[in-house]
């Protein structure tokens, strides 16, 4: 099971890693035609006005789309959230506005604001260590968006069946647990649309 990272900037090699700890292949994907080959993707962290401008410049906008529209699992971390968020506050252009939440980039501050905390997310389990680095915040969810863990009452983590974001980075940290969530999202979908193998 083949699952990539969008490599066009951010923190890229700690999920390939991550992925590879989890059993599946990873693969760097700096390519559209490598979007062909794998069963989910994750968006990482990293400048999310880069990463939506490279979004576009290298064709990737609407294949991305057309693949979130029809249940291709992706998973966006701290910036890769406000990548497939519907709506960014401060007046941002959506860039893959697939998942139906409302962000707010920078919420918790500045690089030197940056902390650590244990937090519970469901389905994954308690005692999970998130590293936030000038991270943003869930601040409202549509109908259909379950969310899986808070801070401080506030939204850091949210599913939408085959969208997962998190406001923090799970591949900072020796905790495989978040990714293999998301691998199991994966299998589910690699079950219904087999990827055929080159």
């Amino acid at each position: 099971m083949k699952v990539g990272v969008l490599a066009l900037q951010g923190a890229v090699r700690e999920h390939l890693n991550m992925i590879e700890k989890c059993g599946a292949e990873p693969v760097a994907v700096k390519k559209v035609e490598q979007l062909d080959d794998l069963s989910g993707l994750i968006i990482p962290g990293g400048e999310s006005t880069t990463i939506g401008k490279l979004i576009r410049r290298y064709g990737f906008r609407d294949p991305l789309l057309e693949k979130g529209q029809n249940g291709f699992p992706l998973f966006g971390t701290c910036a890769g959230l406000i990548v497939l968020a519907k709506t960014i506050e401060g007046g941002e252009d959506p860039h893959l506005p697939l998942m139906d939440i409302r962000v707010q980039r920078n919420a918790f501050g500045r690089q030197r604001d940056s902390f650590e905390t244990d937090l519970h997310i469901n389905g994954v389990g308690d005692g999970f260590r998130a590293v936030f680095i000038r991270a943003p915040l869930i601040v409202k969810v549509g109908e259909g968006v379950e969310v899986l863990a808070r801070h401080k009452d506030q939204i850091v983590a949210a599913r939408q069946n085959h969208l997962l974001a998190a406001s923090f980075h799970p591949e900072l940290t020796d905790d495989s647990r978040f990714h293999r969530y998301f691998l199991q999202m994966v299998q589910a979908y690699q079950h219904k649309h087999p990827v055929e193998t080159k």
